[in-house]
């Protein structure tokens, strides 16, 4: 079998790249935006998005399904991408909008713009996952597929988290006036003030070190904050104390017009987000299709998958490699603002990390080849786990090592995404080879369900974990009872789930000897099946 161009391998890349965009735009932003912008109450949001990740994982199986079902000219699931591909990036656009309702209205807005949201990056996201097993019959190939999906990927979510709060502060500039008087060693009043009402402002320092409160003691809530978030009337000066940074001057201050900000910077990425799934779309190509002879049968698909044992393995492995990455993901900015006390920090820790993922990507494909996938999913997983233990042993003053182990860490737990969306495809294989029956959409979403349970795992495990230690963000006493929690999920918590996983993908029956076997014997039924028609 032909192997695939260069060209077709990056235009699959650059539909992860979009779906990146679109996903880690909303996990990383979302929340802050509906409090802080928005006006929503906390509670309220982590209810809306509960409700919609639970309705999430019931459509990623229907949209599978529906997939196996499509027939068009271009195949089954590539025009699901060219369908989708404008539709998201509007969803996402009408996401970071805030209309001017009433509280009600604001809620019922997000409500449906989120859980559409949803169900439009499902009909997107399940068939761009899907095609990477039809684009190949060929399991090495789809194992390089899988490499530059996720280095797509990796630069898609690098994109939006590096570039959306400068965008979001080149938009919302309001040109304000701005003074800023010297109190004492590292501290200042700074007071600012606009020639036009704006709804909602943010007001920080550059290095996002400085704590702010109200100049006005009057003030019912006043907080010291590395800013602050109010509404400005036009002409009126706002004053802050601010302590933490030397030589502070009116360049050092940041005011941003944060509803402006946020709409038009992703209005831009929305843009860049439909151009590279149309491009995705073009430049793929569908070459798999389930025997000639198979006839459409839902109940007999989804017996076949729940007798297909390395798709149940990969069940239980996607869930658990997401839980460990979650959690690394999830405490990173908490251990940096708390324990490290240095939040700075967290944005070159985490582009340093994001490019470490990229090699680790990079290197799966040649690594895979000489050790097989199920065997190099294990050691990733022993290595990673075993690196991110070493956390336990940083001090504050460590910095160094942190940021080493990090991106040690990270090479090998790249390993596991890219692998395993190239084993599904492999599952589908191995359900073809064993029942003479394909249903590749209804493995990838089943398996995206997975992942998604898994995440939301990992927030569980999270929250437990901070809540046995009393961790209070709001009490800094609070907080530093808390520390040992904290160093816990940052290091040797994640990295026993890593070797447990390690251990349940010793099940996984698919060596690369299988392998081989299945793909040799699917070419010739295929080409058998050529030659009948």
């Amino acid at each position: 079998m032909a192997s695939l161009s260069i060209k077709e391998k990056i235009g699959y890349a650059l539909g992860d790249g979009a779906a990146n965009i679109a996903w880690r735009g909303v996990s990383t932003f979302l929340f802050i935006f509906y409090t802080d912008v928005y006006g929503l109450n906390p509670a309220a949001v982590g209810l809306l998005f509960l409700v919609a990740r639970f309705g999430d994982g019931v459509t990623d199986v229907l949209m599978g399904i529906i997939c196996d079902r499509t027939n068009t000219k271009y195949g089954k699931f590539r025009p699901w991408i060219l369908w989708s591909a404008i539709p998201l990036g509007v969803i996402l656009s009408l996401l970071f909008m805030s209309p001017d309702f009433s509280p009600t209205g604001k809620l019922v807005y997000a409500y449906t713009a989120y859980i559409v949201f949803t169900l439009i990056y499902t009909a997107n996201n399940i068939p761009y996952g899907a095609l990477m097993a039809v684009m190949t019959g060929d399991d090495k190939e789809r194992t390089s597929l899988g490499s530059y999906r996720m280095v797509g990927a990796f630069v898609g979510g690098m994109l939006v988290q590096g570039a959306l709060l400068f965008l979001v502060a080149y938009f919302g500039n309001i040109n304000p006036d701005i003074s800023v008087s010297k109190l004492e060693d590292k501290k200042y009043e700074v007071s600012v003030s606009t020639t036009q009402d704006v709804k909602n402002v943010n007001i920080k320092t550059k290095q996002g070190i400085g704590m702010f409160t109200w100049a006005d003691t009057t003030v019912a809530e006043n907080t010291p904050t590395q800013g602050k978030s109010f509404s400005m009337q036009a002409n009126k000066p706002y004053s802050f104390l601010v302590e933490g940074e030397e030589n502070l001057d009116t360049k050092n201050i940041t005011i941003v017009d944060q509803k402006r900000g946020y709409s038009n910077a992703i209005y831009l990425l929305s843009f860049f987000l439909s151009i590279f799934m149309i491009l995705t779309f073009i430049s793929t190509k569908e070459r798999v299709q389930p025997p000639k002879n198979q006839e459409t049968n839902l109940g007999q698909d989804l017996k076949d998958l729940v007798k297909n044992k390395p798709w149940l393995v990969l069940l239980i492995i996607g869930m658990m490699f997401n839980i460990f990455n979650s959690i690394k993901q999830g405490i990173v900015v908490i251990y940096f603002t708390h324990y490290l006390h240095n939040p700075l920090l967290t944005s070159s820790f985490l582009i340093a990390l994001s490019l470490a993922s990229i090699a680790g990507a990079m290197i799966t494909t040649p690594l895979g080849k000489k050790f097989g996938k199920r065997n190099l999913f294990i050691y990733a997983l022993i290595f990673s786990g075993l690196v991110n233990a070493l956390f336990v042993f940083c001090s504050t003053a460590n910095t160094m090592a942190i940021f080493a182990i990090g991106i040690i860490g990270e090479i090998g737990a790249a390993v596991f995404p890219t692998l395993f969306f190239a084993m599904l495809g492999d599952a589908a294989d191995f359900s073809e080879f064993k029942n003479g029956r394909r249903a590749t959409g209804l493995v990838y979403s089943a398996g995206s369900f997975a992942t998604k349970f898994g995440g939301g795992i990992a927030g569980a495990i999270i929250g437990l974990v901070l809540a046995s230690f009393h961790y209070d963000g709001q009490n800094e006493v609070a907080i530093q009872g808390a520390v040992p929690g904290i160093v816990m999920l940052m290091s040797w918590i994640p990295a026993v789930i890593a070797v447990i996983t390690a251990g349940f993908m010793v099940l996984y029956p698919l060596t690369q000897t299988k392998m081989d076997e299945i793909t040799v014997e699917l070419q010739r039924r295929r080409a058998n099946d050529n030659v009948a028609n």
